[in-house]
């Protein structure tokens, strides 16, 4: 293997990977600065990543897996071209580009046939059609809460794309968008409006502890201490990164611990350690979280 990404970070062996790409990005900031980067950036035409050109051209790759989904989240497939027209690199492209759970389980069988792993694909959909299978018995003729997914949290970003579908399959219900259809930012007043029972934040590329620091932001804004979402305690963070953003098989993952949060007595299976935190309580303006399992 040639390398991965700046962000990839699983299995865990991944980290042991030389990294191919470099992010422009000071992730390190708060949400509206990320933002505000990432905006600037846009409009001055500068790229958000860089490529090691070096390394393309002393360790080709046979294929490069991509994708062209979304422009902030990694390189595009035009951005890796030019990079590998100066290194001389001629590995293949496979882009990939989910917008639902279906395409999602198509992508595995695409990158199956791209690597010769045809066999090995399959056995890992069926596998995970059957965990969709599970959760969406063991919820069925459940009540069905409203639920708010947060994506992004300043500017405030519902779940877009597959976020939907697993909000349904986990026994919920959401209309800001529809499935497979992107996320934008949306009027808080809209979002407000959904008057959800449970409010989910799960901001890309941050992990539940980072997302309940910067959810303090939330509690300013007008309304939001009435949502009966807020009012019974029922605000979590998770993972975003691990099991809601990255379109793979943790997505599963995903969805089962949204059915924990949903139906604990429907979904008994815990969630895993450090995967989900639970408002707890309110010290002053400052909300105060614990682990959820």
């Amino acid at each position: 293997m040639t390398g991965v990404t700046h962000e990839c970070d699983f299995p865990p062996e991944a980290n042991q990977r030389p990294r191919v790409t470099t992010s422009y990005i000071d992730s390190s900031v708060s949400s509206a600065e990320i933002d505000r980067q990432v905006t600037e950036r846009f409009r001055s035409g500068e790229q958000l990543y860089g490529l090691n050109e070096g390394l393309l051209g002393s360790d080709p790759p046979d294929l490069i897996v991509t994708q062209d989904l979304c422009p902030v989240c990694a390189v595009s497939p035009t951005d890796f071209e030019k990079h590998m027209h100066a290194a001389g690199c001629e590995a293949g492209i496979v882009t990939l580009n989910p917008n639902t759970l279906e395409d999602v389980l198509e992508s595995i069988h695409i990158v199956g046939e791209a690597t010769n792993r045809v066999e090995q694909a399959l056995d890992i959909t069926t596998a995970l059609r059957e965990r969709l299978d599970a959760v969406q018995a063991a919820v069925s003729g459940q009540a069905r809460p409203r639920v708010l997914t947060i994506e992004w949290l300043e500017p405030l970003m519902p779940g877009g794309h597959w976020m939907p579908e697993m909000v349904t399959i986990a026994g919920g219900a959401c209309g800001l968008i529809g499935p497979g259809k992107p996320s934008r930012k949306l009027p808080w007043e809209e979002m407000c409006a959904e008057n959800p029972d449970v409010v989910v934040l799960m901001p890309c590329g941050f992990e539940p502890g980072r997302g309940a620091r910067e959810a303090e932001a939330l509690w300013r804004l007008d309304g939001w201490c009435e949502l009966p979402a807020v009012r019974a305690g029922e605000v979590y963070c998770v993972d975003g990164s691990a099991h809601f953003s990255r379109p793979g098989p943790r997505l599963v993952d995903g969805t089962e611990i949204l059915a924990r949060i949903l139906h604990p007595g429907a979904w008994t299976q815990e969630i895993g350690a450090g995967a989900a935190l639970k408002l707890a309580d309110m010290n002053g303006a400052r909300p105060v979280f614990q682990e959820y399992r």
